[in-house]
């Protein structure tokens, strides 16, 4: 119990925030419509907030509207079946059918479905509207997406970065996740376990997407907030994210090598598990560099810790090469030098510095 305690009281302090401004933007939305508009039975308008501000985070301004306007057409489609062909089967269908295809065409997530398709089904079959066309739950809505809006704004204003560095942490992270799974799959000789997570590092492309979309969300905040001096930060960032991207490319072959290896039932060298887990060691430290750097604190100890990581796992895996190892391992020492070259690149060597250090490392002179 006490261990369960600590760690909610961890949670709420993480957390707190988005409780509190859920609320707000709840209540808020609530006011405006029932108070302010005089709506009865505001329902929606809430809603719609919580939905919203729920869904805007790291999202770009665009795309924080398009989703603002996807809800609330959810709840003027429903509206305007119900009215025209009343409660019943055929109109649950239409609206389920109308409101999840709008939602998915503009690229929402799977939350966002299901709780614009509630609020819609709400409304066929509790608050089906008799005859009378109540355009009021429209007008919630809207009202309850710009209160969260304004909300997401504010919110970014306060800390414009805190959301990049957020999802920095988590796409390193999400990396190195794929790699402890890689290795733990290699060690155990699991063919089920490798393809498990080859079919994970299949998605890989998905952290960078997001890093690079909480990128342009975080440019057009600062752009908006006029807090231009942190833009620097972000060139620096989208450098870094062209190391990543490299990066999880690599890992992906890597993956599918290791695959490969498990299929054969060969054994796995000990020294190919150290080298993956130097590695793996080597994405969180880069992962940690950049959050720290883009915090404004000092991320040199991480960039330090992630340069000899990765120069550590080619060093152990340069002593494969010197026993004439089966294709697969050979290829996963290729995927563990070039990966190690892609995390030096994104922590800020130049390429001659980096080549030649991995070069080294490798056992390798250059001419």
């Amino acid at each position: 119990m006490r261990t369960w305690g600590r760690d909610a009281v961890a949670r709420l302090r993480g957390d707190g925030m988005t409780v509190i401004e859920l609320t707000a933007a709840a209540v808020i939305a609530w006011l405006v419509a029932a108070v302010v508009i005089r709506h009865p039975d505001p329902f929606y308008a809430p809603t719609a907030a919580l939905v919203v501000l729920g869904e805007s985070r790291g999202r770009r301004l665009r795309q924080t509207v398009e989703i603002l306007l996807a809800v609330a057409a959810a709840v003027l489609v429903a509206e305007l079946l119900v009215y025209a062909l009343g409660p019943g089967t055929g109109t649950v269908l239409l609206v389920l059918v109308l409101t999840t295809t709008t939602l998915v065409v503009i690229g929402a997530r799977r939350a966002l479905v299901v709780q614009a398709t509630v609020s819609a089904m709400y409304l066929v079959v509790v608050a089906a509207p008799h005859g009378t066309l109540m355009p009021f739950r429209f007008i919630d809505a809207l009202i309850g997406g710009a209160v969260a809006l304004a909300a997401s704004q504010l919110r970014a204003a306060r800390d414009p970065l805190a959301p990049l560095v957020s999802q920095a942490r988590r796409s390193y992270t999400d990396l190195a996740d794929l790699l402890d799974e890689v290795n733990a799959a290699l060690q155990s000789c699991d063919e089920d376990a490798a393809r498990a997570a080859l079919d994970q590092a299949r998605q890989v492309d998905d952290c960078v997407a997001q890093l690079q979309t909480a990128v342009l969300a975080t440019g057009e905040t600062l752009r908006l907030g006029l807090r231009r001096r942190h833009l620097g930060k972000l060139a620096d960032v989208e450098a870094t994210l062209r190391q990543l991207d490299y990066a999880a490319r690599n890992i992906r072959v890597l993956a599918r090598a290791s695959a490969t290896l498990t299929r054969r039932h060969t054994a796995t060298p000990p020294e190919l598990a150290a080298a993956i887990g130097a590695l793996t060691a080597a994405v969180r430290s880069a992962g940690e560099a950049l959050a720290s750097d883009l915090s404004g604190v000092d991320a040199d100890r991480h960039a330090h810790h992630a340069d000899a990581a990765a120069l550590e796992a080619v060093r152990i895996a340069a002593g494969l090469l010197r026993s004439d190892p089966p294709l697969p391992v050979t290829m996963i020492v290729g995927q563990i030098r070039a990966t190690a070259i892609d995390l030096l690149r994104g922590v800020g060597h130049d390429d001659m510095t980096v080549l030649d250090r991995v070069d080294e490392a490798l056992g390798l002179s250059r001419a």
